[in-house]
């Protein structure tokens, strides 16, 4: 029986993942199959499940086909207008960026994903596709893909690893131009590794995977791609060679040469070598060269907050898995590549260090917050030496999230009667007046009903998690109506890691049930998350949270969700009313979780860390702790658990009940009102895009187009400058500083013994370190005076500075000069006049 007419204009929105933040099309999957659109939320399965019968009985209704031909129409119109990239920069040289991490969110549909990562990562891609921006992703398809998790009847976690079955999954085969299945290969040691590739389209843009999973591989290498951040240092390097060269493979088999390679955490850095080795076998050059020139377009996002969490590998086994593609591939030995991933390239023993190697292939480096650039200066400070910790060249963009994708539908309708339906797609200019402007009614109107919503969907999870776990009859029946809708919600839902502290809210047990139990102002909490596998730490925090969640006086006030996921994550930020966020500073790098509030009128009671470092203000949510970091220190933890149920006893909790004649909190609403108008647009996946194009994208493509014009001339002629100016820097030294007054001014001069080194190779600066915490450090380019050198070959540099200083601040320092030079990263050398 052939495939009801239309069938393929339902194929292709079910394989475009736009439908899930755009909803219009929600309507077709429900009428199909109401029960499993709930279930699952992937249309590609409903298709595969509903009966031709079915189908083409809706295909034949008039008002289904006009329907689903509306879709489609404005499917293809938004695919082939002009979006905010092509209104704003027109007449940008930036084809295509090419985006690689390790896992994307994007929908519970597609589950490659773990946590915060990812969510970036995800968030990013439909940002982009939103505004035009040219980003392909690569990544990976994992057969088992993330840990599921449930709880045993101890309260322990257990972890499950169902499979991925990609005909079930909303993506397709990426094929070449005869039809054929594209696939990649690899030697790996004494046999081919095959790599099969994919397609997502997510509106705009295209994800591109691959996965190992070849029945042409060995049964070890077919598992290469089977779990996220599962097995040893083996299997994950083998993971992040499919990755990083595969990857970059992948584009330049279908024809794409991007300008930017943007790796997204050092998982990715391989592909910085791959790309320097097409370039080298494309233009005959050298690896250095090669290398100088796409360095240009690469930049580097790292996540981390300790140097301990980067990948970091064993010599050998590197030596094992790339000597081979070191020396064929790059024409430099495998000593010479690992020299790259190590802060001594001379130290044979040093482990491989993923970030180190993104480092020092790219031409900038990016945190995911302001306190997390700082944070990131210091872990990076070793490949810099005698550079002050300002001058150590990481910047930052802070994360932020895909408001289409979490808010909630009578959020988006507000928003949408605010500020438009193209909000998200432009440049936000006037949308904090345009929300300020919704009446308190309406705000709280939405928060009430989003709450009822959030306890209608966890009494259906609570009774079908206890049903699971063979709980009593009367246990069940209890479940099916937990909660009032009219009480405050607390939701607190994240990975189980230590650093997290998801132990510091229970800190005190009989305080916080207090709290919940209090008859005039009672409050409710949501947990949710996972420990990773490995974690015993974490999963004995799981455990101690599902116990108290057992006691029988809180029980009808605390619930434990298991398997926290992407789909729950959209239910409990649409929810509650207030998001608990409790790492312990400075390890939460950026944070997401509580941005997804933000549009649906949630508050956020967080730890001074992360986004909420920048967030903060008095009058949009509340802190915990001082704004400092203090180590593992109990009595800090103990400071800052009894700082949070202050707050909750004392101001929360207080605020949301003080309702005035008209049944409202407007203390509360008004908080609610701000936060929704400066922090939502601010912490915004549209934000982050924006800055990243027009910060980093675009000089970054300008900076590749230089450099490997003509063959890599460029790129060239630095390399030969940089081996020079390193041959010759140690002869250069500083002769006698002298200052004076000139007026009411200081003027400083230096000597400075060149050596072989000539006028245009230096630049000599006058430095001071800021005066205050959070200033910049003063500096000032030293000029060079017309007067003849001294018999001893010395030039004499001067420059004026402020009296408000005493003259021991300021020290003279040399750095390299050229136009084409990204200082420090290319090079690191400085001197400082002793």
């Amino acid at each position: 029986m052939s495939d009801p007419a239309g069938q393929d204009a339902l194929r292709e929105l079910a394989l475009d993942l736009r439908w899930s933040w755009n909803h219009a099309a929600d309507v077709i999957w429900h009428t199909l199959d109401p029960e499993l659109w709930e279930a699952t939320q992937n249309p590609w399965v409903i298709l595969h499940t509903a009966s031709r019968e079915r189908i083409a009985k809706l295909l034949a209704d008039p008002a289904f086909a006009r329907m689903l031909d509306a879709l489609l129409v404005d499917k293809r119109r938004i695919a082939q207008s002009p979006a905010w990239f092509q209104q704003t920069h027109a007449d940008a040289k930036l084809r295509t960026v090419a985006y690689f991490s390790m896992e994307f969110m994007l929908t519970e549909a597609l589950p490659i994903y773990s946590g915060g990562l990812g969510n970036v990562a995800g968030d990013q891609l439909k940002a982009a596709s939103d505004l035009g921006v040219p980003v392909v992703g690569i990544g990976l398809l994992y057969a088992q893909g993330y840990f599921r998790q449930a709880i045993r009847q101890d309260g322990s976690q257990e972890a499950l690893y169902p499979t991925n079955d990609p005909g079930q999954l909303p993506l397709r085969p990426l094929r070449d131009a005869n039809g054929a299945w594209l696939r990649l290969h690899y030697e790996l040691p004494g046999a081919t590794l095959w790599v099969r590739t994919w397609e997502v389209q997510l509106g705009r843009r295209t994800l591109y995977l691959l996965d190992t999973n070849d029945p042409a591989n060995l049964p070890a290498h077919r598992c290469i791609t089977s779990e996220l951040y599962g097995g040893g240092p083996e299997l994950r390097l083998q993971q992040e060679m499919v990755l990083g060269i595969a990857g970059w493979q992948l584009l330049r088999r279908i024809g794409l040469d991007p300008e930017v390679c943007h790796l997204n955490e050092g998982h990715a850095a391989l592909a910085a070598l791959e790309r320097a080795g097409h370039f080298r076998d494309e233009n005959g050059c050298s690896f250095a060269e090669a290398l100088t020139a796409t360095r240009a377009g690469n930049i580097f996002t790292t996540h981390t907050a300790v140097e301990a969490g980067f990948d970091r590998f064993a010599p050998a086994l590197v030596r094992k898995y790339l000597s081979r593609y070191a020396e064929l591939r790059l024409g430099i030995s495998i000593d010479e590549l690992l020299a790259l991933g190590r802060r001594d390239r001379r130290d044979s023993t040093e482990p491989f260090n993923m970030a180190y190697l993104a480092v020092r292939a790219s031409c900038a480096v990016s945190a995911v917050s302001a306190l997390h650039e700082q944070v990131s200066k210091r872990i990076f400070e070793p490949l810099f030496p005698r550079w002050p910790m300002a001058d150590i060249p990481v910047g930052h963009v802070t994360n932020g999230i895909h408001v289409p994708s979490w808010d909630s539908p009578e959020a988006d309708r507000i928003w949408t009667e605010a500020a438009g339906k193209d909000r998200w797609r432009g440049d936000l200019s006037g949308i904090q007046a345009e929300i300020r402007s919704v009446e308190a009614s309406r705000l709280w109107e939405l928060r009430s009903n989003a709450r009822q919503r959030l306890i209608g969907y966890l009494r259906g999870e609570h009774t079908w998690q206890l049903a699971e776990a063979g709980a009593d009859e009367s246990e069940i029946a209890a479940a099916r109506s937990v909660f009032d809708p009219a009480v405050l919600t607390l939701g607190f839902a994240r990975r189980f890691a230590t650093y997290k502290r998801p132990n510091l809210l229970l800190h005190d047990p009989d305080r916080l049930a207090r709290i919940l139990l209090d008859k005039n102002r009672p409050v409710q909490l949501i947990v949710a998350g996972k420990a990773h596998p490995a974690d015993a730490g974490g999963q004995a925090l799981v455990k101690r949270w599902n116990d108290f969640a057992r006691r029988p006086d809180v029980r009808s006030r605390i619930v434990f969700l298991v398997d926290y996921d992407m789909l729950m994550s959209q239910w409990l930020v649409q929810g509650v009313d207030v998001w608990i966020n409790t790492p312990q500073r400075p390890w939460e790098a950026s944070g997401t979780s509580g941005m997804k509030l933000l549009a649906n009128g949630g508050l956020n009671l967080s730890e001074l860390d992360g986004w909420w470092a920048e967030a903060y203000a008095p009058d949009v949510g509340w802190a915990v702790g001082d704004g400092r970091e203090h180590g593992d220190d109990p009595a800090v933890d103990a400071a800052e658990a009894n700082m949070l149920y202050s707050l909750l006893e004392q101001e929360i909790v207080p605020e949301f009940y003080d309702r005035g004649s008209d049944g409202m909190p407007a203390r509360w609403v008004a908080r609610i009102r701000e936060s929704m108008a400066r922090l939502a647009p601010r912490f915004s996946a549209n934000r982050v895009v924006r800055e990243y194009t027009e910060s980093l994208y675009l000089p970054a493509a300008a900076g590749y187009i230089a450099r490997s014009a003509d063959g890599g001339r460029k790129a060239r002629e630095l390399v030969r400058w940089i081996e020079e100016i390193s041959t010759r820097w140690p002869g250069l030294r500083f002769g006698e500083m002298r200052t004076s007054m000139e007026g009411e001014a200081r003027r400083v001069s230096v000597e400075v013994l060149l050596g072989e080194l000539t006028p245009e190779m230096i630049e000599v600066e006058l430095y001071a370190e800021a005066e205050a915490e959070g200033d910049p450090p003063f500096r000032t380019v030293m000029e060079p005076q017309a007067i003849q050198p001294t018999a001893a070959g010395a030039r004499l540099y001067a420059a004026t500075v402020p009296v408000s200083r005493p003259e021991s601040s300021y020290t003279p320092r040399i750095l390299p000069r050229h136009p084409e030079l990204h200082r420090p990263l290319e090079m690191p050398l400085i001197l400082w006049q002793r």
